[in-house]
């Protein structure tokens, strides 16, 4: 299984940044050299979410994980990308391995504990999760901005702010996630 090197990766990335317009021709042209790379599948599948294209994104991402089980990014980005899509059994499906993957101190383990947290309606706790997994994050800064977004939203449903009026309803994390997040690309 030929794998684009890393070099050439760079050169895709550089491409990307350069001419926005063509991103998705550009990564569509590098899976053709190198369909069974699942580094590319992922960049695929993040310019595809990107762009509002979720059914394609979804492919991707999953083919991604299935050409590398053990890539453990693009494992979380599919579980995030299904949960954001309403679909939170699929995506503790999809974040299942990482439980076993990744140290108990990873960034993405406590991320993935946050959002667990967060599909049980445990604010409180999955603020805590996804704070830890901010503090630790140093690799990918980003993914923090997705993971600060969905702590702010949770402090409003635990904490109501002066002047609010009472919750008529209270809502779940499911309804909140698809207001907040699903309409728009995760960042990678």
């Amino acid at each position: 299984m030929t794998q684009c090197s890393d070099a050439e990766l760079a050169e895709l990335l550089a491409a990307i940044q350069a001419d926005p317009a063509q991103q998705l021709a550009y990564a569509e042209q590098a899976l053709a050299a190198f369909p069974e790379d699942a580094r590319l599948h992922f960049l695929r599948a993040s310019l595809l979410a990107g762009s509002q294209r979720p059914i394609e994104a979804h492919a991707s991402f999953t083919r991604a994980v299935a050409l590398a089980p053990d890539f453990a990014l693009a494992r979380f980005q599919l579980g995030f990308f299904e949960l954001t899509s309403g679909e939170a059994a699929r995506a503790l499906e999809s974040w299942a391995p990482l439980d076993n993957q990744l140290s108990p101190d990873h960034y993405l383990r406590h991320f993935v504990d946050g959002l667990r947290h967060l599909i049980a309606d445990r604010f409180a706790d999955c603020i805590a999760a996804l704070e830890a997994g901010i503090a630790a994050n140093d690799e990918n800064l980003p993914m923090n901005g997705d993971m600060r977004l969905i702590i702010e939203q949770c402090q409003t449903l635990i904490k109501p702010q002066a002047g609010d009026p009472e919750p008529v309803e209270e809502a779940s994390a499911t309804s909140f996630l698809l207001g907040q997040l699903g309409g728009r690309g995760t960042t990678h």
